[in-house]
Formats: structure tokens, sequence, C-alpha cells
């Protein structure tokens, strides 16, 4: 949620939010400032997919044989999705401290049938010059339904709500024996729900479910559930005390299941005479589904870093960040169509130089991408926050 936050005292629960009491107009620039941080580290791995798709990647986290630049790209974009997503939640929360149950649960539905559809009707279809027609169900569409999904969950008691996120995160690995093929009753429901699949539809349609979504609907319940860490009562110096706790106690129960290697993702594993690659095999974690591991590695980061933007919140680069973050919808969608326009554009100007694609010859241009990109993409965005935070009576404009 971009902007401005209205703060109140009080959460959902209870008589609901119409009794909470606004009591500040406070703009939580390091919420912001961490979405647009995870936004513009995205921006990498979708240069990457751009100009180096035709380096064949089998597995972007394989350590036995990606090369190694590709793969600490790779770990440090993982955090975007799970920040994203639990930012999502704490969003959700904030906005429902001012909003009563139904106004919530009205824009919830909206907003996630809304990003369901972008997913489906125009991000999909972005890709359509390089491979058969496919709907994409990706990060976008993942949001989609958590959201409409934590319109429900969200009346539920907080320990409750925050139990039932630790259990969807920390437990859901169990269920990976659970294999379904083509066929199978219920094989489309549960690729979407946990098991990364591919499926048919009509009309030669392909659904590829990238993004199931069992996981991260525990971490937007989760995000939802530390809301009010962030309301006017808790002083900011308690809100980073309880954040740099939560963060440093995730990334211990990482290295601890992770040393142990018996829960939570793949096993790791030494390869001979390569340190490098033993330690990225120890980093090489599953995102689809996203496995505990996973989670606790890359939202513990977060959770730090959020405390860090918020001891530095009234820098200049925390407010050049934090513009990404407030109008995350429009950058994503924009910096998505950017890139496919210049990719066709380079296509239909020089030709395939790879097989059937166009692409740079070494991961060095794509940095040089990144870095050169950076700033096209921010001038946009920055006037499109502006106009959000100008032009409230445009009720459709919270929605991206």
């Amino acid at each position: 949620m971009g902007g401005a936050v209205t703060m109140a005292s009080g959460s959902l629960g209870g008589q609901g939010a119409a009794q909470a009491v606004p009591v500040a107009r406070v703009r939580l620039q390091n919420i912001d400032a961490l979405r647009g941080f995870v936004m513009v580290l995205m921006l990498l791995d979708h240069v990457r997919e751009t100009w180096f798709v035709h380096y064949a990647i089998t597995d972007p986290v394989d350590a036995r044989t990606i090369m190694p630049a590709v793969f600490l790209a790779r770990l440090i974009v993982s955090l975007c999705a799970p920040v994203f997503v639990a930012l999502t939640g704490l969003g959700v929360f904030l906005y429902s401290s001012n909003h009563t149950k139904a106004e919530t649960t009205e824009y919830l539905l909206k907003r996630g049938l809304l990003l369901m559809a972008i997913e489906v009707f125009y991000l999909s279809e972005l890709y359509w010059g390089i491979t058969q027609p496919t709907l994409w169900l990706q990060v976008i569409w993942c949001i989609g339904v958590c959201m409409i999904v934590l319109s429900v969950l969200m009346r539920l008691p907080r320990p409750v709500l925050i139990g039932l996120g630790l259990v969807l995160v920390c437990a859901h690995n169990l269920l990976d024996p659970i294999r379904l093929q083509a066929g199978d009753p219920f094989f489309p429901l549960w690729a979407m729900i946990h098991q990364r699949d591919t499926f048919a539809l009509p009309f030669g349609l392909i659904v590829k479910t990238t993004y199931p979504v069992l996981p991260w609907i525990g971490v937007i319940s989760l995000g939802f559930g530390i809301g009010p860490w962030f309301l006017s009562d808790v002083l900011p110096a308690e809100r980073r005390r309880r954040l740099l706790l939560l963060g440093i106690g995730m990334l211990v129960a990482f290295f601890v299941l992770r040393g142990l290697n018996v829960y939570g993702d793949k096993p790791w594993f030494v390869v001979a005479d390569s340190p490098l690659r033993t330690a990225m095999s120890f980093f090489a974690l599953t995102k689809y589904p996203a496995s505990l591991l996973f989670l606790l590695l890359t939202l513990g980061v977060g959770t730090l870093l959020l405390v860090a933007f918020d001891a530095i919140a009234d820098s200049g680069l925390v407010r050049a960040i934090s513009v990404f973050g407030g109008a995350p919808m429009f950058f994503y969608i924009f910096h998505l169509t950017v890139l496919r326009i210049l990719y066709h554009s380079a296509l239909a100007i020089w030709g395939p130089n790879y097989g059937t694609t166009f692409g740079v010859e070494n991961y060095g241009w794509v940095v040089a991408w990144y870095v050169g990109l950076i700033v096209p993409l921010y001038i946009p965005t920055a006037w499109y926050s502006r106009l959000k935070r100008r032009r409230r009576d445009i009720t459709w404009l919270k929605y991206f």
C-alpha cells in the first residue's frame, strides 16, 4: 500500500475497525523503501530473462552447473516475492485499521481479482512472442489469490491467524511427497495450491503454476499478524527491537535447520574441490513452492532490512527508493512492458543471434542494462507515485 497511511489505534478484531480512532497520518517510509528496494532488485532478474534467455538454465539454483554470478544474483533477487507478499499483508492491516471489515473485504476482493486478471490477460501475453500461448500464474496471480483468501482469514482472532500462518509456512513441506499426475482428480487445483506443474486448457492454452499459493497464504497472514507493531501506540524503538529479534530468530532457525539437513528443503551437499559450489549448495533453496528454509532466509533478511530502513527513514536514499515502493504495481507492469518492447524491437532490427532469440554475449551486459534502466524507469514511476498522493479523489488509483 504505497503512500501515506492513516494510523489508528486498535486492530480489526472486536467490533471492527469502525471504532478505531485515527491518531496521526504518518508516512511509513521504511515500508515503502523496503518494498521499493526489492522491486529494484527484481528488475535485475527480469533483465536477465530478457537479454540472457539464450543462456540455458535448467535450474537457476543448481550448485553443480549454474554460473556463480547468475546464482548470486538469483539468491539476492529471491528477497523480492517473500518481502513483497509479507508487506502486502502488513499493508492490508494498516488499511483495515481505519476501515471497516466490509470496506477492507471489498478492497481485498476487488484488488485480488484485478491482480489475477492482469496476470492472465496482460502479463502472460507479454511472453507469447518467445513461447507457445501460456498462462503464467506467477507472483501477481499469487498475491491476488492470497488477498482474496486473506479477506476471509482476517476475521480470525489474531493469535489464530498467526498460528495458521506459521503452520502453512513451517509445515507445508510435509505435503511434498504428494504428487498428482495429469488426469488425476483435483490435479489442476493441487498444481495451483502446492505442486508447481503444467496443465492444458482448451484452444491450445497451457497453464503454468509458477507460484503455488499455499505457503504464500501463510506469509501474507503473518504479515497481517505483525501489523499492530506498526500502530502509533508502539514506539519506533520498540518496533525496531521486535523486528530485530524476529529477523535474527528467523536467520538462526535457518542456519540450524539447514545445517541439520533434515527438513525444510532439498538436502545440500559437498562439491568435491569446490568450496564455492559447496556454499552455493547450502544456499540453493526451493522457491516453487517456497520452502520453509527459503522463507526463513529471505524473510529474515527482509525483516532486518526493514529495521535498517526504519533507522535511516529521513535519508535521501530511503526517500528515493520509496518512490518505487509507492507505486509498486505501476512499476511492475511498466518495467515488464518496457523490457518486452525493447526485446522485440532488438529482435526485429537485428534478428536472432542465439538460435531463435536475441541476447547479449555475457552476464556483464545484463548488469549494464540493469543499471542503465533504473533512472529511465524511476522518472515515470515517480510521476505516478506523486499522482497517487495528489489525487486521492481518483478511487481506481489505489488499486495500482
